[in-house]
């Protein structure tokens, strides 16, 4: 056989970078979703009703659990879903192992220079929670107290900025409401739905402080430079909102005959809105 002369070999790299093209042009991760058949979306498993393992089947369930599902079948794919913790959910996205996050993810401007947020699909207060017969009501109050809250959550930022307390950090919302309880720390910072089923279910040992740390957009994210998965997840988050699926969604898992009986404030917003 004779050797490939250098114009060859120039020549067939030219041919391979014409029908493949660079890297940048089709490392697409909306095009590698459709390819595989499965959209691997990440929720938390300890979050009731977000996400979190049903007692009878032992299966994740809850609200982020069912909005992945349909995203996935708006895709024209299955669901592939994995589990992920709070402090998790920005380092397994920007490393590629998960395509979508549905867990919990409130917007902030620092989140947003590390992934890409979808719409803004619910809105909810972030709340303190104290003993029922604490004098704390005022942020100004925790001037000095302990707070505590989940690691790496929004909940963990807001009560940084907007308050003078200790914050101390917990792996999971349980484990945060258990120093509470056992009175080592003041008030529990948490958003509204997952925190009211610790004020519904202990008896009226616990109430919401008056004033809350602040209102929290919440949304789906994708990683960064992902501009058609993007646009494909809010094309289906805004199909969902017309239809009524997202309401539909939200009132099986918080509306009024759930033990949460919260509503959804507010519908589908641009997340250029937040920024």
């Amino acid at each position: 056989m004779q050797p490939i002369s250098l114009a060859r070999r120039l020549g067939l790299v030219a041919v391979a970078l014409g029908v493949f093209g660079a890297p940048s042009a089709w490392a697409d991760r909306l095009d590698d979703i459709k390819a595989r058949g499965t959209l691997i979306c990440a929720t938390l498993n300890s979050s009731e009703p977000l996400g979190y393992q049903d007692p009878v089947s032992r299966k994740t369930v809850g609200f982020d659990v069912d909005t992945c599902a349909a995203i996935a079948q708006r895709l024209g794919v299955t669901l592939d879903l994995r589990s992920v913790s709070v402090e998790a959910r920005i380092a397994e996205l920007s490393l590629g192992r998960v395509d979508l996050i549905a867990a919990a993810l409130g917007y902030t401007k620092e989140r947003a220079q590390q992934i890409a947020f979808s719409d803004a699909h619910y809105q909810v207060p972030i709340k303190l929670i104290v003993k029922t017969d604490s004098t704390l009501n005022a942020l100004a109050d925790f001037k000095g107290k302990k707070i505590s809250a989940n690691k790496g959550s929004t909940p963990e930022l807001y009560a940084r900025r907007r308050t003078e307390a200790e914050v101390v950090t917990f792996q999971d919302p349980p484990a945060a409401f258990l120093a509470l309880q056992q009175g080592k720390v003041d008030g529990l910072a948490l958003a509204a739905p997952s925190a009211v089923r610790f004020v519904n279910e202990t008896g009226g040992k616990f109430r919401f402080a008056a004033e809350a740390l602040a209102f929290e957009a919440t949304a789906l994210g994708v990683k960064k430079d992902e501009p058609a998965l993007l646009a494909a997840v809010n094309k289906a988050l805004a199909d969902m909102e017309a239809a009524g699926e997202i309401d539909a969604l939200w009132n099986k898992w918080y509306g009024p005959n759930t033990k949460f009986n919260l509503p959804r404030e507010k519908k589908l917003t641009p997340i250029s809105s937040f920024e």
